[in-house]
């Protein structure tokens, strides 16, 4: 497999051997669908509180008398049925969100989201990505001259410069290999990926 390798200005100059075990993956969506779907329920937090029956403010009088009435039947204001009524099956802060996933699947979930950026033109490699100073206006320039607006940088450590100057670029992530998650390689337009970088996706995908 052949990866672009980009320049500063981000035109393409020689092409980067990649192996096909990472990059050369045929695309299965469910597998993509299912590694996306765990990682964000993984990530979810149990904040969530509701009152059941015996939670909510009321009172253990019945409401009116059993016949007669010709209205339905009621014991309690506290029925699921009536407004300000209690939950039938509340949410509770200790609710379980996790996905199960095995590292052999969610690998090959990876390998698959890369590959299929790889033939779709999003993913790049550029021989390295630094500033002279953390500045977000360098940072916009440079990215602004090499075409791209909306991308995941992978690089093989965080500069300190290149970290401080993306944070207040919406459109722009800088992480390093072990931080690229599937929702963040699904959600970009443009990958970027260093050549250091490469060989530890190589070494921990491969």
């Amino acid at each position: 497999m052949e990866l672009k390798l980009l320049n500063d200005q981000g035109q393409a100059g020689s092409n980067v051997a990649a192996p096909d075990t990472v990059f050369g993956r045929d695309y299965n969506e469910a597998l993509i669908h299912q590694i996306v779907v765990a990682y964000q329920a993984n990530a979810r937090s149990g904040n969530r509180k509701q009152k059941d029956r015996e939670e909510v403010h009321h009172s253990t009088k019945k409401p009116w008398r059993q016949k007669g009435t010709g209205r339905a039947r009621a014991g309690m204001s506290s029925s699921p049925l009536w407004r300000g009524g209690g939950r039938i099956f509340p949410n509770s802060p200790d609710e379980n969100f996790t996905h199960k996933v095995n590292k052999k699947m969610y690998r090959a979930g990876v390998c698959s989201i890369l590959s299929q950026l790889a033939r779709e033109d999003r993913l790049s490699i550029i021989e390295n990505l630094t500033l002279e100073a953390p500045k977000t206006k360098l940072l916009s320039q440079k990215l602004k001259a090499m075409g791209l607006d909306s991308v995941l940088v992978i690089t093989d450590f965080l500069d300190e410069n290149l970290l401080l100057a993306s944070r207040n670029l919406p459109h722009v992530l800088v992480v390093e290999p072990r931080h690229a998650d599937p929702v963040s390689l699904v959600h970009y337009r443009k990958i970027v990926i260093t050549k250091s970088a490469l060989a530890k996706i190589e070494e921990m995908l491969a």
